[in-house]
């Protein structure tokens, strides 16, 4: 489907930040529904979908986001299974503190024993320590001899993911306040398959890369560039200064992902679990997306919309749709 020039309007760069679908309804509805869909096409319900106009509007003042530090996962992992998996995914670990007795020729624990081996072959320093230091390093008391410090996940920039764009036909995932490590992870691992440039996330009140992402990623976030940002409206301007253009995947969009077109230099913009798109966030959209839906169930959570919608985008750029068309 070649995108109709009302859609795209002129050239991306140089240009002010859209208005997508005023009013603020997107937030409501859980965005585990992934609501997402393509473009906004002409004639959208009122105030419900984000459309697009020939040239995009100039916005009175710059919102920003509040800053806030960032809040950073666990870096801790306890018990043998843990930390076994954790070594099998390829996790950075820093220091593994095992109990007394442990690791040594005396040492009758011979599971634990095999298990601080490995981490000595892997190069992690291993400490021994008391068991009452353990307990007080544990989460809930259940770790089994053994506790492993992560090393810290190094993070990139939004100027990197562009970089990692190149010129053609990219996409980038961005999560508005995706708290959930799990999801996350399950959708660096969908990015990663698809080929996408990276992901875009929150420094504040958003999951981080802990040991949760890095089993779900099935080690992706390890291959995949991850931009944490203090004002994703700001990085999805940047992105959109690069050529890109923004889809909020809202259940509230006019267009179904089937008939939008989700192609070319694409960001695709997912909400969090409970609240979905923010309102500022939207209005730097370009437009709204959603999935069709036919069975009773409310939504798909945030993971496997992400997983649709990047396949989607997948599908249409190997069938040669291109941003230009």
């Amino acid at each position: 489907m070649a995108r109709g020039d009302a859609r795209r309007g002129p050239s991306r760069k140089g240009q002010g930040s859209s208005q997508a679908g005023r009013g603020g309804r997107y937030r409501g509805r859980d965005q585990r529904a992934g609501g997402s869909g393509g473009r906004q096409g002409q004639g959208s319900r009122g105030q419900r979908g984000p459309q697009r106009s020939a040239t995009r509007p100039q916005r009175a003042g710059n919102r920003q986001d509040q800053q806030r530090p960032a809040t950073l996962g666990s870096d801790l992992i306890e018990g043998r299974r843990a930390v076994a998996e954790a070594l099998d995914a390829g996790i950075p670990i820093r220091t593994a503190y095992v109990q007394d007795g442990a690791g040594s020729s005396e040492g009758t624990d011979k599971t634990l024993d095999t298990l601080v081996r490995r981490l000595a072959d892997a190069g992690v320093e291993c400490e021994v320590v008391p068991r009452s230091r353990l307990d007080r390093l544990s989460s809930h008391g259940a770790h089994q001899g053994i506790v492993v410090r992560t090393k810290p996940f190094s993070y990139a920039t939004i100027e990197d993911v562009i970089a990692a764009a190149g010129e053609g036909d990219a996409l980038v995932v961005v999560l508005d306040h995706v708290t959930d490590e799990g999801n996350f992870g399950a959708i660096v691992r969908s990015a990663e398959v698809v080929g996408a440039a990276g992901v875009v996330v929150a420094n504040a009140r958003a999951a981080t890369v802990g040991p949760g992402a890095y089993k779900t990623s099935a080690g992706a976030v390890l291959h995949l560039p991850i931009a944490q940002v203090p004002n994703l409206a700001r990085a999805i301007d940047q992105l959109k200064e690069a050529g890109f253009w923004a889809c909020a995947a809202t259940e509230h969009a006019e267009q179904d992902v089937w008939h939008a077109p989700v192609y070319g230099r694409l960001a695709l913009v997912m909400g969090s679990e409970g609240e979905g798109i923010s309102r500022l966030v939207l209005d730097h959209c370009d437009f709204g997306a959603r999935l069709p839906q036919r069975g009773r169930v409310e939504s798909l959570n945030v993971a496997q919309a992400t997983t649709v919608m990047c396949y989607e985008w997948l599908r249409r750029v190997s069938e040669g749709a291109r941003s230009d068309a």
